[in-house]
């Protein structure tokens, strides 16, 4: 039986998507574009929408915006904000089907897992609105004294396009909630869901409290440098992010950033497979590898190397790639051309290097960013494949002979983000987890990520951390009151 869901597919998605008006939001009101990009749909690179996309002026406006508004935002209570929140997150729930539809439609990602996101956003925002105030009291003998966060200013947010709508409303609630203001830009990749939150959130915020734009690497450097803004919230590339920290240094801007991964799984001989394999298979490969904090290496007991990888392969079997408006679809394309060359190069160079790809047996659309999903074998431990981020359907999997191996290279390379260990012993594990360099350590199981779990960031993987109270209070400045009592 079809879900529901896919009974609302419109007969012609980029008719539909002309049809609902998507404008960028400042000071609450449509802003003029200062140019259009049109929105390929990445399983047929069709122009699917035209987006309105904007400029530094662009930028200029929305930050005069949330600066004009800030003052008086930042004096509402902070059940005022939470309240709002909570009206937020309602419009996101009650909008999920055009929200989910759209979504689709610019990452082409499965409509199934598109709804899912929609949802997962108005989950995380009512959870983190439920969050409490900044406010710690200090034992002193002579003083009372009181470490409260205040409010920083304009929030500058630049969105990823592998989790447009997730990882941006998560911003968005951080910031609020704290008493900031927002000027958010979408990915250029996918421009079209922030649009419509922008506009949902209209009849919710005071015009100007929440921003949102449009616009490539000009208009994010512009939302960067501009000395109005007092923090920079985001999340993509660690090459993307040193720029970022590199400008924003000039002027002692706070910055939150969320950036690349290569989080290595160590799946010891008394490991569930089976449960490794779907843990690994739904977060990783069925979003086409575009997960941060994916499981993206496999360091293997030498014992159950080859039953691993066999089942990892039958697994692959079942995937059906397609169209992403299709019920029967499991994984959509690759999202950009640029990913999909890049990943299609680590892909050639692996195969030029003699590992084996252990591949989906099912056909491939013959037109689309599609690449067949595969774990791969027979790599060096040096292979790009195994050091780089893919953020794309390919798992390498490698044997160790010593756990003590598999954590030196698991913590081999620049990057930090996750990282998990697989057994039965669940006090072995956890002993060797702890050992991982890495932000978060999981023991069976991998990205396992809720809004109230905080989410640290180590090594080239970031700075800062989100999720969480301590997510929202890196949104604002620590101040101790100190009162000397007669």
């Amino acid at each position: 039986m079809t879900e529901p869901m896919y009974q609302d597919v419109p007969v012609d998605p980029a008719q539909w998507l002309a049809g609902l008006g998507l404008q960028q939001t400042v000071g609450g009101e449509d802003c003029p574009p200062a140019s259009t990009v049109d929105v390929p749909y990445p399983a047929t690179e069709e122009t699917i929408a035209t987006a309105p996309f904007g400029d530094a002026a662009t930028i200029a406006a929305a930050v005069l915006a949330a600066h004009s508004s800030f003052p008086a935002w930042s004096r509402t209570s902070w059940e005022q904000r939470r309240e709002a929140l909570e009206k937020f997150a309602a419009a996101l729930e009650v909008d999920v089907t055009t929200l989910s539809l759209i979504l689709t439609a610019e990452t082409g990602r499965t409509l199934r897992r598109c709804r899912s996101e929609v949802l997962s956003a108005g989950r995380f925002v009512r959870t983190i609105a439920a969050t409490g105030p900044d406010v710690e009291q200090i034992p002193h003998d002579r003083s009372s004294v009181r470490r409260i966060g205040r409010p920083l200013g304009v929030v500058g947010a630049i969105a990823p396009w592998n989790s447009p709508v997730l990882l941006a409303v998560v911003k968005v609630a951080n910031a609020l909630l704290s008493g900031n203001t927002l000027v958010l830009k979408a990915s250029p990749f996918t421009p079209l869901a922030a649009l419509r939150f922008g506009q949902l959130a209209r009849s919710i915020f005071p015009a100007g409290v929440l921003n949102v734009v449009n616009g490539d690497g000009v208009a994010g450097a512009a939302l960067v440098n501009d000395p109005r803004v007092a923090k920079i919230s985001f999340t993509g590339s660690t090459a993307t992010g040193k720029l970022i920290a590199a400008s924003a240094a000039r002027q002692l801007k706070r910055l939150t950033l969320e950036l690349g991964g290569n989080d290595a799984a160590i799946v010891l001989a008394d490991a569930n497979l089976d449960t490794f394999v779907e843990f690994s298979s739904q977060i990783g490969l069925l979003n086409c590898g575009a997960f941060c904090a994916g499981v993206k290496r496999v360091y293997v007991e030498r014992s159950i190397h080859d039953e691993l990888v066999d089942r990892y392969a039958a697994r692959l079997r079942d995937v059906v790639l397609g169209d992403a408006f299709e019920p029967a679809t499991d994984m959509g394309p690759i999202q950009n051309r640029p990913q999909f060359e890049r990943v299609l190069g680590l892909r050639n160079a692996a195969v030029e290097s003699g590992a084996t790809l252990h591949e989906s047996v099912g056909p491939i659309p013959d037109r689309g960013l599609f690449l067949a999903p595969a774990a791969v074998t027979g790599l060096s431990r040096s292979h790009p494949l195994v050091q780089e981020e893919q953020f794309g359907p390919l798992l390498p999997i490698i044997a160790f002979d010593d756990p003590a191996e598999a954590v030196i290279e698991a913590n081999s390379g620049p990057y930090g983000l996750g990282g998990s260990v697989w057994s039965a012993d669940i006090e072995r594990a956890e002993s060797l987890a702890v050992q991982l360099d890495v932000g978060t350590a999981w023991v069976n199981q991998h990205g396992a990520f809720e809004p109230a779990v905080p989410m640290p960031f180590a090594k080239a993987s970031g700075i800062g951390i989100d999720y969480g109270g301590l997510g929202v209070h890196e949104h604002s400045q620590p101040m101790v009151v100190n009162v000397l009592h007669p």
